[in-house]
C-alpha cells in the first residue's frame, strides 16, 4: 500500500511538472511578432535594444506580409503583425483577428530602382523611361506583384510611369522583397525594385533611382496586437516600437516617418 502511494505521488509530480514545464517556458519567452522581410535588421536592432533593458527577446518571424496574413487569417498564433501596407493589414481587421485600439503607424519608406554593384547604368525613374531597353534580355526583381506590398507598389509606380506593359513579361517575381534583392546581389537579374531600406542594408547593389512618391501609393508599415496573444510583453513591446528610441534605430536604417 505504501509503495503504491509513493508511485502515485511520483506520477502525480511528474504531472504537475510537465504541466508547469511549457508555462515557464512560455514565460520566459518574449512575444513572437510577425513581420514584414524588409524589416529584418531594424527589427532585430529593436529587439536588441528592449532585451537590453531587461526583457525577454521577442521572438521575430520574418516573412512577405501576404504570407504573414494569410498565416494569421489560417489560424497561426502571434502576439503582434507589422505589415509592409494597410490592405494586409485591413484583411487581417476584417477577419476580427486584431485586438481593438492598437493599430497604429509604424514607420514609411521609400520605393527604388537597385542594380548590381558593379553596373554603371543610369537610368532615373520618370515619365516614359526606357526600362524594357535597360534590361535588355534579363529580367526585373520584384517581389510577387499579386500580393507582395513591395511588389504591388512597383507595379503601381511602373503603371503611372507608363511603362508597366514594357516589362510585364520581363519580370522575375519574388516571394518577398528580400528575395528580390538577392536576385540583383547575386547578379540574376540587372534591375530590380525594393525598398530603400532594403538597398542600404546591402553591400552588394547601387540605388540606381528613387520612384517619385506620387507614382505608387504611400508606403505605410501598420502594427497590431493580435487577438490570439498571450504574452504579457506583448502590449509594452508595441508601445516601445511606437516611442523614441525605437523610432531612432527605424530612422537610422532608413525608414521614414509614416
Amino acid at each position: 500500500m505504501v509503495a503504491a502511494m509513493t508511485i502515485l505521488r511520483r506520477l502525480f509530480l511528474l504531472l504537475v511538472l510537465t504541466t508547469l514545464a511549457p508555462m515557464a517556458a512560455a514565460a520566459e519567452r518574449g512575444p513572437l511578432i510577425l513581420a514584414a522581410a524588409s524589416l529584418q535588421e531594424s527589427l532585430t536592432d529593436a529587439a536588441d535594444a528592449w532585451a537590453a533593458q531587461g526583457h525577454a527577446r521577442p521572438v521575430l518571424s520574418f516573412a512577405g506580409s501576404s504570407a504573414l496574413a494569410r498565416q494569421i487569417m489560417a489560424g497561426a498564433p502571434a502576439d503582434l503583425f507589422i505589415s509592409a501596407d494597410e490592405p494586409w493589414m485591413d484583411a487581417v481587421a476584417k477577419a476580427g483577428l486584431l485586438r481593438p485600439g492598437t493599430r497604429a503607424n509604424l514607420v514609411g519608406n521609400r520605393l527604388v530602382l537597385i542594380a548590381p554593384k558593379a553596373s554603371r547604368l543610369r537610368l532615373a525613374p520618370a515619365r516614359g523611361f526606357a526600362l524594357a531597353r535597360a534590361l535588355g534580355s534579363g529580367r526585373l526583381a520584384v517581389a510577387d506583384p499579386s500580393a507582395v506590398p513591395a511588389g504591388k507598389y512597383a507595379k503601381a509606380a511602373l503603371t503611372a510611369l507608363g511603362v508597366w506593359g514594357d516589362v510585364a513579361n520581363k519580370l522575375a517575381p519574388a516571394e518577398n522583397v528580400r528575395a528580390a534583392l538577392v536576385l540583383v546581389e547575386r547578379g540574376a537579374a540587372p534591375l530590380g525594385i525594393v525598398y530603400a531600406t532594403d538597398a542600404q542594408a546591402s553591400r552588394a547593389v547601387r540605388v540606381v533611382g528613387t520612384f517619385p512618391a506620387a507614382s505608387h501609393p504611400p508606403i505605410r508599415y501598420p502594427l497590431a496586437l493580435l487577438k490570439t496573444s498571450r504574452s504579457g510583453d506583448a502590449a509594452a513591446f508595441r508601445a516601445f516600437l511606437l516611442a523614441r528610441q525605437a523610432r531612432a534605430i527605424f530612422a537610422r536604417h532608413g525608414f521614414t516617418a509614416p
